[in-house]
């Protein structure tokens, strides 16, 4: 179900129901957001989305960023309810009646609806935590009925990357053997550590996407770790394995004496 510019009452009773359904909520309009827990925060006035989760989770999105500006952990209790506009009852209209509950005096009626405001509420009891979105302006309601038993399958990670150099070792270079991954250095675990066809040791960092000098500088670290570990006459190689690097990585690759090898996290 979908309102487009509903009255604060009728935001609220279709809200309530889709609650009361467990289902999904969202609501998008001009509001103000205030959260008090292990922190205190307001927002400003401002046009957000916010999402209300079956699971108790809540969140409150901008125009910006994929990361809401703030949000409740799955296990939180909603609440909606109507509050009389600043002024129209001669208060200010910012507080309910401290229970935290949308069933209190200051609930308005279908009759107020031109001067009400949309209170939406999310509380955790452990730790104590309270969100608290007041719309002066609702522009959308809609509620979702779903289900979702579908697992997130991750592909094109690191681990896919690091399986298919074990699986196939010439993926990286002919004769190549690999000893060990994660192999501890004072620098950090190295990912694939190993030995060419002449016996040199090769050190692999591996990344999933296109990087840049900062992963040079990771795989200098760990060569000069290992360099450190090994007896002094260890010849050792650095290799970084990613589908692509800036220009000014690869730059970097030659001026430390280290090499690059071109390779997808999976074969398709």
């Amino acid at each position: 179900m979908t309102l487009e510019r509903p009255t604060p009452t009728a935001a609220r009773d279709a809200i309530a129901d889709g609650l009361d359904r467990e289902a999904l909520v969202t609501v998008f309009g001009r509001c103000t957001v205030d959260y008090d827990g292990r922190a205190s925060s307001q927002l400003a006035a401002g046009d957000r989305h916010v999402m209300l989760k079956p699971d108790g989770a809540a969140l409150v999105h901008t125009d910006e960023g994929q990361q809401p500006v703030n949000w409740q952990p799955p296990g939180c209790a909603h609440d909606v309810f109507c509050e009389p506009a600043a002024g129209a009852d001669g208060s200010d209209g910012s507080e309910t009646d401290g229970s935290g509950s949308g069933s209190g005096s200051d609930d308005v009626t279908a009759s107020d609806t031109d001067t009400a405001t949309l209170v939406l509420e999310s509380t955790r009891s452990t730790p104590e935590e309270r969100l608290l979105v007041c719309f002066q302006d609702v522009l959308q309601v809609s509620t979702f009925a779903g289900t979702d038993e579908g697992e997130l399958t991750l592909s094109g990670t690191e681990s896919d990357l690091r399986d298919r150099i074990l699986d196939s070792p010439d993926l990286l270079e002919s004769g190549f053997t690999p000893l060990a991954t994660e192999r501890d250095t004072s620098a950090g675990a190295i990912d694939i550590y190993g030995e060419d066809d002449a016996g040199r040791t090769v050190v692999v960092e591996l990344k999933r996407r296109r990087v840049g000098p900062d992963a040079v500088s990771q795989l200098r670290r760990y060569v000069d770790a290992l360099e450190r570990d090994l007896h002094a006459d260890a010849t050792l190689r650095g290799i970084l394995v990613a589908p692509s690097v800036t220009e000014r990585a690869q730059r970097l690759l030659g001026e430390h004496g280290l090499e690059f090898v071109s390779l997808e996290p999976t074969d398709e």
